[in-house]
């Protein structure tokens, strides 16, 4: 997907078929992951995935970024959580439902401050990194990739990255600059913030 996000929701929005294709190959693996931490069965995985993205199709068109950092993320968390309620208290789950657990599921899902909410928004920037960081490997060698993680995700010096990679610490800065920037140019959208 070499579409920014932004672009990617402005042509998803304007009906674009591709555009729509890519918004839900990107969010399926998130969402599905999500539905399972819920305890949803795998029988039902595929149904609900699809009616979620029923919701997001339909609610697509009026979704406006207020540029806040996290909009796009909590208003697909509020659909997600919107979809997984009404599941659990479909008359097919009446039994699960009335279960203790099931009902702390929906009180938690339902209070945007609640920690499983918290859980959302961060396994979400992780996610679309991990998607990023896929994408970046198609398009930077492997050493210049190296360089990248261990210095911005994991935290080594120019000098022991140079020393590892036996190349020159200004090569070293010089890859995390060229992963960074593109980065950010393939981010912007999908994600408010890089670390």
């Amino acid at each position: 997907m070499d579409a920014t996000r932004a672009s990617l929701l402005i042509r998803a929005q304007a009906g674009e078929e591709a555009a729509w294709k890519d918004l839900c190959g990107l969010y399926r693996p998130l969402i599905v992951g999500w539905l399972r931490r819920q305890s949803v069965p795998p029988s039902d995985l595929d149904d609900l995935v699809q009616e979620i993205f029923l919701g997001v199709l339909g609610s697509l068109p009026s979704f406006l970024h207020s540029g806040r950092q996290g909009a796009f993320r909590s208003w697909l968390r509020t659909i997600v959580s919107h979809h997984v309620c009404n599941y659990w208290r479909s008359p097919a789950r009446q039994g699960a439902a009335g279960s203790p657990g099931a009902a702390e599921a929906i009180k938690h899902l339902k209070d945007p401050d609640s920690g499983l909410n918290r859980c959302w928004e961060e396994e979400h920037d992780r996610y679309l990194l991990r998607c990023l960081l896929e994408m970046m490997e198609l398009e930077f060698e492997p050493a210049t990739m190296k360089a990248f993680r261990r210095m911005a995700l994991e935290g080594a010096s120019g000098a022991e990255v140079a020393g590892e990679l036996g190349i020159s610490v200004a090569s070293v800065y010089a890859a995390r600059s060229r992963v960074m920037r593109r980065l950010r140019q393939v981010a912007e959208g999908l994600i408010d913030e890089l670390p």
